[in-house]
């Protein structure tokens, strides 16, 4: 059951007893209060999900606490208790936004299956809120001003409407998963379960029972009956990140699969259907693994439909700035920290380095510097030692590129600190155009 906090309002102490008893025995967190004034107060104090209160209180009434939670923006519903000969008063404060009502000496399993339904559409508001923070953190980790990457997605976009088997290819930490999870979410299987495997983290024996279940008394352990991945995401994607991690003898259980459509659990002979969409991902060039004797073919042009590939960070240098803003607004949140200020000179050196780590180590340096930071600044001397190339001293060999890239940092906020931070003048005397100037800024993360 989720938390559900009830907070009971009744001047007889007896009745708050019977209630607390009630409520307590189905698992529900229970406060008490013996009038209406005590009741605002705790609300004002903690956070409640349900007020049940008496209609004839001495002091406050029900109708007036009702009025009063409503007004000021509590949060909480409120289900008033009356007795018999008071219900049309309890139909007017359902009308100024009571929840619903109850009868005293009525069945107490009438006034908890109203409880039950509040339950419910808490439950449903806590998995919307999960959706759309889900969207959200796809909106901004698939934001993009790089062509390739806009091109990964379209790719990406088409074979979601398909329902052949597609596999992502990238360097670890690219973010195949969160690939995988926007090609579920695009699909018509987006109501149904998106479950993913990392195939690396399991043994052999463990990974088979992980993906198809097995029976109890199955082998040693087996102590009861269990679900595989397969099962549990049948009707929508399994996801089996880092393929290229499986075994041959499994290789040949989930081509089968694959062919057949169905799967036994460890222990059963009885088949199961697996109606599934399979996404695949590896940082392996399976291409060499099956030339090695390590990957079957046959299951290579099972899982590869279509491919996408998602580049490396470093090939995608203009999204970084994106990157950085959306991992900082997590930190912060996850962290209770403000960040107020970034040094000068820390967004250049982020935008530089060449992530070997891709977004995972980006998502991590940042949650460092947000850990580490004082008075709400983030500053160069809490980075790790990223070995960024620093062309005064001259200790490191980088490419071209790159010297050009910091040169060009510099120079633009040197022009840029000349011309008051006016854009306008700053192309003008680089004899650049406004545009040009601006996609730089963009490019380099250089903050006015």
């Amino acid at each position: 059951m989720i938390d559900f906090k009830i907070l009971v309002v009744d001047d007889e102490e007896e009745f708050r007893d019977v209630y607390k008893i009630i409520f307590e025995d189905k698992g529900y967190d229970i406060s008490v209060a013996s009038s209406g004034e005590q009741c605002l107060s705790m609300l004002g104090d903690d956070d409640f999900d349900l007020v049940i209160t008496d209609l004839k209180m001495v002091g406050m009434d029900g109708i007036e606490l009702l009025k009063s939670i409503k007004e000021k923006q509590h949060g909480c519903e409120v289900i008033i208790v009356t007795g018999f000969g008071t219900v049309d008063s309890a139909v007017n404060a359902m009308k100024q936004g009571a929840f619903s009502y109850f009868i005293k000496g009525s069945d107490p399993e009438v006034l908890l299956k109203e409880i039950e339904k509040l339950v419910r559409i808490k439950s449903l508001e806590i998995d919307n809120k999960s959706i759309r923070d889900q969207l959200i953190n796809f909106e901004y980790l698939l934001e993009s001003n790089n062509d390739k990457f806009k091109n990964m997605l379209k790719i990406a976009e088409k074979a979601a409407i398909s329902n052949s088997n597609i596999l992502i290819l990238g360097e670890s930490g690219t973010g195949k998963e969160v690939v995988a999870k926007y090609i579920h979410q695009m699909s018509k299987r987006n109501h149904e379960n998106f479950v993913a495997v990392n195939c690396q983290v399991f043994s052999e024996g463990v990974l088979e029972s992980e993906l198809f279940g097995h029976e109890k008394g199955a082998f040693t352990g087996a102590i009861e009956k269990r679900i595989g991945r397969f099962e549990e995401a049948n009707d929508g994607t399994l996801f089996l990140d880092e393929i290229g991690e499986l075994s041959l003898n499994t290789q040949v259980k989930l081509l089968r699969v694959l062919e057949s459509r169905t799967f036994e659990r460890i222990g059963s002979n009885k088949s199961i259907a697996a109606d599934i969409r399979l996404i695949s991902a590896t940082n392996r060039k399976l291409s060499e693994e099956i030339k090695s004797g390590k990957f079957r073919e046959d299951l290579f042009y099972r899982i590869n439909t279509i491919t996408v590939e998602v580049p490396p960070l470093r090939d995608r240098k203009e999204d970084i700035p994106i990157l950085i803003d959306f991992f900082l607004t997590q930190a912060q949140k996850e962290m209770k920290k403000k960040v107020n200020k970034i040094e000068n000179g820390l967004m250049e050196l982020l935008v530089v380095y060449d992530y070997p780590g891709n977004i995972r180590e980006l998502k991590n340096i940042i949650e460092r510097l947000v850990v580490l930071s004082d008075d709400g600044v983030i500053k160069k001397a809490d980075l790790p030692d990223l070995k960024i190339f620093n062309y005064e001293e001259n200790t490191e060999i980088r490419s071209l590129k790159d010297v050009r890239q910091i040169a060009e940092i510099k120079y633009i906020k040197y022009v840029l600190e000349k011309c008051n931070g006016n854009i306008s003048e700053s192309a003008r005397l680089m004899d650049i155009s406004r545009r040009q100037l601006f996609n730089k800024l963009v490019e380099y993360g250089i903050r006015q």
